[in-house]
Parts: C-alpha cells; structure tokens; sequence
C-alpha cells in the first residue's frame, strides 16, 4: 500500500513539473512576439521619421527658393572688354541683390580650358544657377552638360552655347551686324571694304557676318562692292585688329573705302591703323557695344556707328532669368523667351533684346540714358559740330 502511494505521488510531482515547463515555454514566445513586434514597430517609426525628414529636406529647399536663399554663379571668360566690369556685372549683381540671390564669379582669362575648372568650382561653391559668358562654344559643353545634369539651370550670355537646355540670353546679333552694313552702306554704296570679324569660336561672329550680308551682298555680287579683305581676329583682340588692319591697307595700296569692324574694340586697332595712313575720319568705320572711347569716335567723326547693346538690359535679363529658373522656372516659362534655331540645328529657347545704332545724329540717346557724360562724349570735339556737343 505504502509503495503504491509513493508510486502515485512519483507521478503527481512528474505531471507537475510537466505542467510547469509547458508554462515558462509559452510565456517565453510570448515574450519574444512581444519583443519582435515593438522592434518591427520601433522600425517602421523609424523608416517613418527618415521619410519625414527626406521629404521636410525637399520641402526646405523649396522653401530656401522661394525666400531667394539662392547662388548665382558667374563664370566670364575675360574682363578685356570695357563693357563686362562696367556695365554687364553691376547690373547682374543688381537683379540678384534684388531676388535676395548671392552673387560668385570666376574669370577664365580668355582660356577654354581654364573656364572648364571655373564651372566645376562655382558649382562646387554650391551654385545653384550658371550665367556662362563662353570663351569658346563649343569647348564649354562638357561643363554646361554636366552642369545640367546636377540639375543645375545655365545661361548662356551674349554668346551662344550649342545646347537647348540652356536659356540663350544676347541682343539679336544679326540685327547688330545688319545695323552696322546698314549706315556704312548708306554712306559708302560702291568700292573696297574690309571686314574685320571676331573670334572664330565665338557664334556671334558669323552672326554678324551673316546680318552684314543681307545688306551688302547683292552690292557684292553685282560688282558695285569689292571685298579686299576679311578675317577672324582671335579674342576680339585690338591690337591683333591693327595688325590686320594695317596688312590689308598695305594689300590694297591703301585703296580701302569702307571697314565693317564687329565691335568696339577691334574698331580701336582698325582706326589706329587707318589714322598712321593720314585716312582716319575719311573711311567710315563701324563697331558695337557702345564703348566710351568708341562714342567719342562717333562724335569726332572718325568711327561712323557704334550699335550700343545696353549691356545693363542684358545683364538684368540674364540675372532674374537665372533666379527664376534656380527656383524651378521652365524655360519656356520665363517671361519674354522666344524659340531660336541655331547654326548647330537646335531649338533654342532665347531672350533677344533689341540694339540701337549710334551715329552722331543721335549721339543725345546715350546721353540721356546716362550711359556716357558729355564731357567723356565731346572730349577733343569741336564745340558745336555735332548736336550732342554743344
């Protein structure tokens, strides 16, 4: 009987300890469920809280746009040119200040290579839009694609840049270069011309070329026009110009009746070079930009035009354009763009502003645009021999 009883409580304490271990299993799972489902929680909340924060990133950038909080790098390819210090910079600087936009600038020094490293440096220094003066057109591309690509807005500045994700912001050039065939034609309508053209690698020299041959080139093709020389001058460079200048007068035994030079600055070395042959005041010569030493030229009669290109228009165009589309403007949405096909065969969206030629009839314009004083204007000039210089 005794051995019976303790059989049985030998079984008893057995189905006890069974009980027992069956309940610390399950409390363990249900431990680990428990553990499991707040890590998983504490993982969605926090792939929630880095959404939130991917998207409040997105939102303040935005957000920085909209108050202005923007970099506008310039990149210019050189400050031989009078008019880029004096006239096109303030007034880009202007139109950024007034977006609350900083302004950073590099200058390439006349090398296309050099302007390579420029654009990758400005964008470095956080750039959030490019304003792209090229040195070369064609050279600068691989910049502006990458440029592009960063999702970072280029315009292309007064000179063209063979790529339609660019904003092309410049005067109607052929309309420069039909404007100065246009008076040196009406003054001289028969005999020799030079034409002095810019630098190959600059699109604006053909254009011009192209606007001057809509005016002379029937004069050309009929006999009445004789072209005794015609040449790119790297850089634009005046003193290259004078050298030209002074090859083709010796060509021609001097027998040069009439100079087609493309700007300002050649225009310098073009009548330097007329003026060491006693001829300065007796060819007319023209230019653009609308230069100082130029228009007092014009007053003193020995350049006949200068088309001025109101460097300050441009420069105000190119900056709120920049601005605008920093801050997520489409091209085709910025205010006044029209659609220009390039010599490369591309669509370009583009704000062509319209020049003015300067001759000494309306000498009184740039005056009264405070673009020049009269003393810088009639300097040397005889009082009283052109309206402008009383």
């Amino acid at each position: 009987m005794r051995l019976r009883l303790l059989a049985l409580l030998s079984v008893l304490v057995l189905l006890a300890a069974a009980c027992g271990d069956g309940d610390d299993e399950t409390t363990e799972t249900g431990d680990e469920t428990t553990e499991t489902t707040e890590e998983a929680t504490e993982t969605t909340a926090a792939e929630d809280t880095a959404e939130e924060s991917t998207e409040d990133t997105a939102e303040e950038g935005d957000a920085a746009a909209a108050d202005g909080d923007l970099i506008v790098g310039v990149s210019w390819n050189n400050y031989n040119e009078e008019r880029w210090a004096k006239s096109d910079e303030p007034a880009i600087q202007a139109a950024l200040e007034a977006a609350g936009a900083t302004y950073i600038s590099s200058d390439a020094g006349s090398s296309a290579e050099q302007q390579l490293t420029d654009v990758e440096n400005l964008i470095a220094q956080g750039a959030n839009a490019l304003i792209i003066l090229a040195q070369d057109g064609t050279a600068i591309l691989p910049a502006v694609q990458s440029a592009l690509d960063e999702g970072v807005p280029v315009v292309s500045y007064d000179r063209l840049i063979e790529d339609p994700g660019t904003l092309y912001v410049t005067f109607d050039n052929i309309d420069v270069g039909r404007k100065q065939a246009e008076v040196i034609y009406g003054l001289v309508p028969e005999g020799n011309y030079v034409i002095i053209k810019g630098n190959q690698a600059d699109a604006n020299a053909d254009f011009l070329r192209s606007g001057m041959e809509e005016i002379i080139g029937d004069a050309v093709t009929a006999g009445d026009i004789t072209i005794v020389g015609e040449t790119y001058t790297d850089n634009w460079d005046p003193a290259l110009a004078q050298t030209q200048m002074e090859q083709f007068l010796t060509q021609a035994n001097n027998e040069v009746d009439a100079v087609l030079s493309q700007n300002d600055g050649m225009a310098t070395g073009v009548v330097a070079a007329l003026e060491a042959q006693g001829l300065a005041g007796q060819v007319p010569v023209s230019g653009q930009d609308g230069d100082a030493a130029a228009l007092n030229r014009v007053a003193l009669g020995s350049q006949s035009v200068s088309v001025w290109k109101d460097a300050r228009e441009l420069g105000t165009a190119a900056g709120e354009a920049a601005v605008a589309l920093a801050g997520g403007t489409a091209l085709a949405d910025i205010p006044g763009v029209v659609q220009f096909d390039s010599p490369g065969g591309n669509s370009m969206t583009s704000i062509l502003l319209e020049p003015i030629p300067i001759t000494q009839d309306n000498l009184q314009v740039v005056l009264d645009a405070e673009w020049i004083d009269e003393a810088t204007l009639c300097q040397d000039v005889p009082s009283g021999s052109v309206a402008a210089c009383p």
